[in-house]
Order: structure tokens, then C-alpha cells, then sequence
């Protein structure tokens, strides 16, 4: 790959207003499998803030141009350049004018899944980032904003159903034809990646919802026929997330429609688009038989973040994409909450940590570090990414931290009123909280712009004489790609000083002041907060709640952690506490393997477990967070350099045997006191339970012994829902190889014709850590349920090797890597943005021991010197390699 095939970067400092402005759009679409027409009348006028006497300079992407006119009349030749890449208008009249575009496109042949595109047979469309590029010729930026009246045609017996964005105007057949129309008009200005259309075979689900000033709005949800009765609980959910958005956030909806739209080809989980959302089908469709818990709590929160877009994303948008955060961000932020409301505020918040150490941490640490707000990018569609979307979740959670519940909702409120209806800047946003709080926000201000987790280390020091306790606080950031030099961030650092008896002690600072809330706000490289009127050595309860997003190192001994682990008035911290001494254990044992020993689990984590496990007084769902073993990719990244997987995977199989060897009675107690009564419900405290039972048998299952495994068959017979019957599947595949084979044939004989149930069979074999692996995903590429065009099948299969098999993926012999580095090319010519993910599973490729580090960089180079890559796997791709 030549440096010149590296796309080129856009920078934020180069921003500039657009020269011209589009006031209102209207398209006439008319739908062919193969040569769709579109006729879109713009009309423009030239921007007060731009540059005088501009040429208007139109996006596009691989458009077949049929005419052009001006204010009604044909344009000449020689007044406009259409290229592969755009419609450059080269001497406008500088006065408000008509274009009028007519384009030809391909739905069938559009496997990039961007702009319009069939989907079995459905017309949809995808137009975030640049998709609508695809579709017509526009200025596809986020901060032009039109109005959009679409007219849409198809033949009724293909398209039945047709919807647009906003509100229904008018619909019938089209004269002599066998032909009908629909058009639909959107009366809040948006941005082109806003916009969508859908025309299909389509059943629905409808129900009224009304809003807080009384006002009626038609809901409905569309899916691929006789799969209604599985949209029941993205319905419920979305009536729960409108009502309470209306609460918690004063934002009411704004349309007499909204629609929802499930498809089966899509390149991201869902799309906002006002009044239309479409979603991959994964986050819509549910039943009992065939959705897992997990499957049920995503289709809540998803469906939620898409609906709460609406004011955060859609009524406020982001003035160009170096804000994504400002609407994803906020918007996770907002689901976070919502979720958080519906079910185990605990529970949520230890599993959405989990996921920001899981994927953003990795992110932050290795070559495609960037900040959440990036200053330059050379592929958007790249920066939709775990920084962006869960690290900005979290600055958002830090500035709700530092104003409190009253301040941040003054600020939110500023907010929305200041900036409706605008293309706005993180600037913008938080200018608004610092002006409704008469705070400066100017240090904070850095987590937007600067890349890498912080490092926190904490020491404290009881003075008995004096009765005080004082916290040596130092914050670091090391350097990331392009950013050497960091300054210190504002960390709100939530505390608790516990005293002997579990209780939290009052903390009064020694200046006189109160640590208001319990929150410490660390601004400098090194601080110290010395607290007084403390008459016994207190255990410091640090970072509650994982108030900052930061690597926390204290000099917390075993005695203190055992002590939170069971008396910490913080559930994260307790939780935390658990997870702290599993760690410790498992960076021990995983030397150990290495050097040819082993290391014995240490008494003082079984003990906490233990105690965990028996207290009844908790939630079922805490309780299986608790006993969760740190997963392989934990303890890789806590190793941080040198890491050998198949020594990591040995020590934890190990630490799980022996747990589940020296809890087995207890487990077996809480197993059994757990077992389902009455019917399957989806419902926090039910799937709760059914988690910790869950817990118990993959531990009691952990050694491989008989009676565990023939308690999983059992548990696998006499499920009758999907959640305990594919966790059961689960064990089996892991810890009983004589057993797995029956089972997996059985499970995909009883859904073979489920594409979302067979994407959970592909996703399990894949996430098999045995060298047979590598083999039998190969196998499943040629089977009959496995389709490469279909992300979620890709996705299933290799992107959870990739991402879930540690020891395969990064395999000693390299298989793994030229595995994932084959599909990453072959995928590439045909969907871009999917070939890009599955790319960046290489992203901790550096950290890896010398003889895996050197095949991983050998496959990216493979993939690097492929000709005619993609400018989205090429961007990756130099990263990775920088």
C-alpha cells in the first residue's frame, strides 16, 4: 500500500459554513429492483456566512446522471462538471434558485448497504454517514438542513408498504399503471444522512401513544411477514422510553407518526432517521422460544437510544461529524439512564462498565486511539467506534457527576431550548451547562480532546494522633498516536471512607468544607485531600460507581479489598472489589503457566465469593455479576505487553475449576433454590434469577466433571426458553466436548430456519477455544445457513472469533490472523464498512508476544499491500500499521 492510497485526512480546524444552503427538498423516488429513478428539486439559496460568489459543489457516490436543470430549464454542458465524486454547478447565479436532478440507481447491486438498497426484497435506505450521496446529488454534510416532502412509487404487488420520514400527506395508485405512491412530508429541517425511505412486503404491529399535552401518536412496527408476533416487546419498549423521555428529560414527541422498520441486511444495529427508524431485526424481533435476556434488555435500549435521537441527534444535530459524540455520546448516556430506570441501576452500570473496559479501554491503549472528539479523520465511518460512543457516554455520566442531578438537568434543559433545531458543537453543548451552573468548563473540556484512559494512583494515610485521613491522589496520561504531551484532566472522583463497622464515615475535609456528595475533583498532576474527625483506620471505597473513566491503582491491601467485597455500601465497588482480587490472582497464575507452574487460587477470593453468594439480601443479578470470572480479554489488558493467550486462557480455566470445585455446595443450593416456576418473562428480576442460576451450573460445569456436565444435558432438555436453552448449549460446547456435538446438531435441527437463532449457533462454535476451531469455522463458511452478503451472519462467525477466541484468533502459528485477514479482503470489494470492523479486531495486535505479534503484523501487511482497497479498510489498515 503506497502512501498515496491512504485517503487523505479531514481536519476540524479546516471547517468552514457551507457557500450554500438548501431550504427544502423534494423527491420523487421511483422504485425498480435494478434501476430505481429519483428526481430531487432542490431549492438553494447562497449562505450569508459563506464565501461570495461560490460555485455549488454537490456530493455523490457511484450515481448514474440523467439530467440537470436550472430554475426549470435544462443546464448546459459547460455550466457543471459531474464527476464519480460529485455535481459542481461552476457559475451559479448568486440568488435563490430551483436545481432540479434526476439519477438512476441500482438496489440490487448495492452490496455496501449504504444509500438505497434491497434488503430480501424490501427497498430501505441507509444514509448516515454519506449514504445519501448514493441516492442523489446533495451537499451531504450534517449542517445543511432542509425541509423534505418524498414522493415514493413502486409496484403494489412488490411494495405494498411504503414509508418516508415525517408525516403521511397522501397515497394512491398511479393511473393506468400497476403502480401506487405514497408521499410523506417531514416539517423539521434535517440533515441528508437523516432521511430515509423504506418499500416493501411488510406486516405491522400498530398502537396509539398519547404524549404529555394529550396529543395522539400512531406507533408502528414494521417486519418481514408473520414475524408480528415477535415485535411485541420492541413495542412495549418504546411506549416505556417516549413516556419516559417525557419525565426525565422534558422531550415530548414532535410527529403524528412513528415508525419502526425491521430488516435483515444491515450494517449497524439501528438508524435514527426522524420518524423513520430502520433496525436490524436482531434489536426488534423477539419471543421467549427464540430471544435470550440479553436479547430482550438490548431491544429495550436500543430501541430507546434510536427513540431518544429524536431530540438528541435529530431536533439538535451535530454541525459535521467531528461531533458525532455530542449526539452519540449523549444519547448512550441517555439509554444508559433509561435502562438503568427500568431494571437494576447496579446491575446496568457494572455491565456497561464492563463493556467500556472491554472494548474502549483496548481502543484507547493500542494504534487507533483517538479522542472522543476527534481533530481530523480520514474515514468517518471508522469513528463510530467504542470512544466515540461509550467513552463520550461517559463524560457526559462525569459532568452529571460534577454538577449533580439539579445542575446537569438545568444544563440539559439549556440545552435543548438554546440549540433547537441547530447543527451544534460540543462547544455549544457545553457552553450551555457552564452557563446555566456559572462554572468554567474549560478544563473538562479535555476528555473531549484528549485521547487515552487516565491513570490514577491513590495511597492514603491515617494520622491517629490527629484523628485525620489524607488521600494522595496522581494522575497520569501516557502518550497516544499524535498526542505526546497531555495536561491534567478534571476527575471526579466518587469516595467513601469505611469504618470498622461497614458503615461510611462522614467526610468533612479539613479546609472546613464538605466533600459535597462524596465526590473529589482531582484537576492537578498531584493532589492530597486530608479529611478530619477520623477515630478508626478507615477502607477508602475509590472511584464509586466508576464515577471517571480511568485505571485506578491504590495500595488497598487483600484484608481491604475481602473488606468491601462484602461490607462496601457501593454495589459497583463491591462488585469491583471482587473483580480486584480476581485480577491479582490471575496476572499471578498466568506467570506461572508460563514459567511452567501453577498458582492455587487464593483463599481470600473464594471467600468473598462466598460471602457474595450467600447473601440473600442481594439482587440475583449482582450476585451473578459477582461470581463472574474476568474474562480473558481482562486480564490481557491488565498484562498490557507480552501477552501469550493460551497461557491466560489456561490460568483462568483453572481459577473457574477451582471455584466451582469449592463452592459446589453452595452453588448446588442456589441452583436448585432458583429453578423456574410458572412462565418465561422477560422482566428485570426474572431474567435476574435466571442469571444466577445460570452462573451456578457454568461453574459446577467449569471441571468437566460427569455430574456437572450431565446437570447441563438436563438443564439443555428441559429448558423452554432460549435464554436458559443456549446457555446450557453454552456449557456443553465449552467444557464437554464428548457432549457438544449431539447438542449443537439438535439445537440447529429445532431452529435451523430462525436466521437470528442460527447467528447464535455460528457465534458459539466460533467462540470454541480449541485449536479444531480454526477448521470448523471454516467449515461453517461453506455451509448452508452461512451467507458473507449478510453482516449479522458475517458477524456471527468471524467477527466473534475474531473478537471472543483469543486463543485461536491470535493462534502461534498465525492461522487465526490470516483467517480474519482473508475475509477482511474478500469482504472488502462488496461492504466496506463491515470489512473495516472485522479489521479492527487487530487493534491490540502490538501488545501480543513477540512470535503472535509478528504474525498479526505480517496479516495487516498482507491486507496493506492488496490493491485497490477500500479508503475504510485502508484507513484501518495504516493506523494499525503506524
Amino acid at each position: 500500500m503506497s502512501r498515496d492510497a491512504v485517503p487523505q485526512p479531514v481536519r476540524l480546524g479546516d471547517y468552514r459554513p457551507p457557500d450554500w444552503l438548501v431550504d427544502t427538498v423534494h423527491l420523487d423516488v421511483r422504485l425498480h429492483p435494478t434501476a430505481a429513478r429519483i428526481v430531487a428539486r432542490l431549492a438553494l439559496r447562497p449562505n450569508p456566512e459563506g464565501r461570495e460568489g461560490s460555485p455549488i459543489v454537490l456530493d455523490g457516490d457511484e450515481l448514474n446522471l440523467k439530467s440537470v436543470t436550472l430554475d426549470g430549464a435544462p443546464l448546459a454542458g459547460s455550466a457543471y462538471v459531474a464527476t464519480s465524486t460529485g455535481l459542481t454547478l461552476l457559475a451559479p447565479p448568486q440568488r435563490a434558485l430551483t436545481l432540479e436532478i434526476e439519477t438512476v440507481v441500482d438496489p440490487s447491486a448495492n452490496t455496501r448497504l449504504m444509500g438505497l438498497y434491497r434488503s430480501s426484497g424490501t427497498y430501505c435506505t441507509q444514509c448516515e454517514a454519506e449514504g445519501f450521496r448514493r441516492i442523489t446529488y446533495f451537499p451531504d454534510r450534517p449542517d445543511v438542513l432542509a425541509v423534505y416532502t418524498t414522493r415514493i412509487e413502486a409496484e403494489r404487488d412488490e411494495a405494498p408498504v411504503l414509508l418516508g420520514n415525517g408525516n403521511p400527506v397522501e397515497a394512491g395508485a398511479v393511473e393506468d399503471t400497476s403502480r401506487h405512491y405514497a408521499v410523506w412530508h417531514d416539517p423539521w429541517p434535517k440533515p441528508s444522512y437523516l432521511f430515509a425511505l423504506v418499500g416493501g412486503k411488510l406486516d405491522r404491529i400498530t398502537e396509539d401513544f398519547v404524549t404529555a399535552t394529550g396529543k395522539t401518536v400512531e406507533l408502528g412496527i414494521y417486519v418481514e411477514p408473520g414475524k408480528t408476533a415477535r415485535a411485541g416487546y420492541a413495542m412495549d419498549a418504546l411506549k416505556r422510553a417516549m413516556r419516559w423521555d417525557e419525565e426525565a428529560f422534558g422531550c415530548e414527541y414532535d410527529l403524528d407518526v412513528f415508525n419502526i422498520v425491521a430488516v435483515a441486511d444491515f450494517n449497524m444495529g439501528a438508524m435514527e432517521n426522524k420518524g423513520l427508524n430502520i433496525f436490524n431485526d436482531k434489536y426488534v424481533l423477539a419471543s421467549p422460544e427464540t430471544a435470550t435476556d440479553a436479547d430482550y434488555a438490548n431491544i429495550e435500549a436500543i430501541i430507546a437510544h434510536e427513540y431518544f435521537h429524536n431530540w438528541t441527534g435529530n431536533r439538535i444535530t451535530c454541525r459535521d461529524w467531528f461531533q458525532l459524540c455530542l449526539k452519540e455520546g449523549l444519547t448512550v448516556f441517555r439509554d444508559q439512564e433509561f435502562s438503568s430506570d427500568q431494571r437494576s441501576r447496579p446491575v446496568k452500570r457494572i455491565a456497561d462498565v464492563r463493556l467500556l473496559k472491554g472494548h474502549q479501554f483496548p481502543e484507547d491503549s493500542g494504534p487507533l486511539a483517538h479522542p472522543v472528539r476527534p481533530s481530523s479523520y480520514r474515514e468517518i465511518n471508522n469513528f463510530y467506534t467504542a470512544t466515540v460512543y461509550e467513552k463520550g457516554a461517559e463524560v457526559v455520566r462525569m459532568l452529571k457527576t460534577v454538577l449533580g442531578d439539579e445542575g446537569f438537568r438545568a444544563g440539559m434543559d439549556l440545552y435543548l431550548d438554546r440549540h433547537d433545531g441547530d447543527a451544534a458543537t460540543v462547544e455549544d453543548f457545553l457552553a450551555c451547562f457552564a452557563d446555566a451552573n456559572g462554572i468554567d468548563l474549560t478544563q473538562f473540556a479535555l476528555w473531549y480532546a484528549q485521547s487515552g484512559t487516565p491513570r490514577l494512583a491513590v495511597s492514603g494515610h491515617w494520622d491517629e494522633a490527629a484523628r485525620s485521613y489524607r488521600l494522595d491522589v496522581a494522575q497520569t496520561l501516557p502518550p497516544t498516536p499524535g498526542q505526546s504531551e497531555k495536561l491534567p484532566m478534571v476527575i471526579p472522583l466518587a469516595i467513601g471512607l469505611v469504618g470498622p463497622d461497614g458503615r461510611d464515615l462522614p467526610l468533612a475535609l479539613d479546609d472546613g468544607s464538605n466533600a459535597e456528595r462524596g465526590v473529589l475533583l482531582v484537576t492537578k498532576p498531584r493532589q492530597s485531600f486530608v479529611f478530619r474527625d477520623v477515630p478508626h483506620r478507615p477502607v477508602p471505597s475509590l472511584n464509586r460507581g466508576f464515577s471517571a473513566p480511568v485505571k485506578l491503582s491504590s495500595d488497598l491491601s487483600t484484608a481491604d479489598l475481602l473488606f468491601l467485597a462484602r461490607h462496601d455500601s457501593d454495589p459497583f465497588n463491591r462488585f469491583d472489589a471482587t473483580q480486584t482480587l480476581a485480577l491479582s490472582h490471575l496476572l499471578e497464575a498466568t506467570s506461572a503457566v508460563r514459567a511452567g507452574g501453577e498458582q492455587p487460587a487464593p483463599d481470600a477470593l473464594v471467600e468473598a465469593l462466598a460471602a457474595t453468594l450467600g447473601d440473600t439480601s442481594l439482587d440475583p443479578a449482582f450476585v451473578a455479576q459477582a461470581l463472574s470470572i474476568p474474562s480473558e480479554a481482562d486480564v490481557a489488558r491488565e498484562i498490557g505487553e507480552d501477552v501469550d493467550p493460551d497461557a491466560i486462557h489456561a490460568a483462568r480455566t483453572r481459577l473457574r475449576h477451582a471455584v466451582g470445585e469449592a463452592l459446589a455446595p453452595a452453588l448446588e443450593a442456589v441452583y436448585a433454590r432458583h429453578a423456574p416456576t410458572g412462565n418465561y418473562s422477560p422482566d428485570a428480576a426474572s431474567a435476574g434469577r435466571r442469571a444466577l442460576r445460570n452462573t451456578c451450573l457454568d461453574l459446577l460445569a467449569a471441571g468437566g466433571t460427569a455430574k456437572g456436565i450431565a446437570r447441563a444435558q438436563a438443564h439443555f432438555g428441559a429448558a423452554d426458553n432460549m435464554t436458559d436453552r443456549f446457555f446450557a448449549l453454552a456449557v456443553l460446547a465449552h467444557a464437554a466436548p464428548d457432549a457438544r456435538e449431539d447438542a449443537l446438531a439438535a439445537f440447529h435441527r429445532q431452529f435451523r430456519a430462525d436466521p437470528l437463532v442460527v447467528d447464535k449457533w455460528l457465534a458459539l462454535q466460533a467462540q470454541i477455544a480449541e485449536p479444531q476451531t480454526l477448521e470448523r469455522v471454516r467449515d461453517l463458511t461453506g455451509h448452508a445457513d452461512f451467507d458473507w452478503s449478510n453482516p449479522n451472519r458475517v458477524r456471527a462467525l468471524i467477527g466473534t472469533f475474531a473478537g471472543l477466541n483469543p486463543t485461536q484468533f491470535h493462534r502461534a502459528d498465525g492461522a487465526g490472523h490470516d483467517l480474519v485477514a482473508g475475509a477482511v479482503m474478500d469482504i472488502d470489494g462488496r461492504n466496506p464498512q463491515l470489512a473495516a470492523r472485522l479489521l479492527a479486531a487487530f487493534k491490540s495486535w502490538r501488545s501480543l508476544e513477540p512470535v503472535r505479534r509478528a504474525s498479526a503484523e505480517a496479516a495487516l501487511r498482507r491486507v496493506a499491500g492488496k490493491p485497490s482497497l477500500s479508503p475504510d479498510v485502508t484507513d484501518i489498515v495504516s493506523r494499525s500499521l503506524d
